[in-house]
């Protein structure tokens, strides 16, 4: 009788064993599963929101560039056209003044080291014509045909040489770089361009429109038949990816 009282007792033991610790069982796993799934949905919701992010940030800066490059080009737009006023009403006879400009891309340096000579993707050059560049609305430097293709020579190129006029008094002269600068040599003794006068393209070569920055003096140097004149340029280019070529000066 003792045995089977035993025998019970042992079974009953067992049950409410198995059936305490299946619940407990039952409700870890559950209790696991529930964070696991809720740690799973906040994760993705986060790198959701991250990616979206993401892509609102670099469409909101291809949107930028877009608004940069077109606020570029109005800029050296319209420094023409308030230069080109400025000879209206002075000239009751002037013509009609559309400038044109052109979006192109820096290819590649012609060779290592050398810095102020650059390819340029220009579909529609014309080998016969030499053409004005221009950065954030200011000058850059020259087109010229090269083997065929159109080299960029920046402006502090010594190859690079185009008219400017000095100060309000439009003194004429020809900047030409010199790998670090500007210089714009022959100046007359008995012209009077000063330290700190600013320097503009003088659009009577047929390369650059008038009115573009140029620079600013920044020394005079005497000679002994005419004056020289160092110009800090406006622009401190170091190859952009973009420029725009000046298609069409007046």
């Amino acid at each position: 009788m003792k045995n089977k009282i035993k025998f019970i007792l042992t079974i009953g033991c067992l049950a409410f064993v198995s059936f305490y610790f299946s619940d407990y069982a039952r409700r870890f796993f559950v209790d696991s599963t529930s964070s696991s799934i809720g740690f799973y949905q906040s994760f993705t919701g986060f790198l959701k929101d991250k990616i979206t992010e993401h892509f609102r940030q670099a469409e909101e800066i291809r949107a930028l560039r877009a608004q940069n490059l077109e606020l570029e080009r109005s800029a050296a737009l319209l420094s023409a056209f308030a230069y080109e006023l400025n000879n209206i009403l002075s000239d009751k006879n002037s013509t009609i003044y559309a400038p044109e400009v052109k979006l192109v891309s820096a290819l590649s340096y012609v060779n290592m080291g050398d810095y102020n000579k650059v390819w340029l993707d220009f579909k529609e050059f014309n080998e016969d014509k030499i053409y004005g560049l221009i950065y954030k609305g200011k000058s850059a430097g020259i087109v010229v045909n090269k083997d065929r293709k159109p080299l960029g020579l920046l402006q502090t190129d010594p190859e690079s040489m185009f008219s400017v006029f000095i100060g309000e008094n439009k003194i004429s002269g020809i900047a030409k770089g010199n790998n670090k600068n500007i210089v714009i040599k022959y100046i007359s003794q008995w012209l009077n361009p000063k330290v700190g006068d600013e320097v503009y393209t003088s659009g009577l070569d047929g390369i650059f429109f008038g009115g573009i920055p140029v620079g600013k003096i920044v020394e005079i140097k005497e000679q002994d038949l005419y004056k020289s004149a160092i110009v800090e340029p406006d622009n401190k280019i170091e190859v952009p990816s973009y420029l725009y070529v000046v298609t069409k000066e007046n």
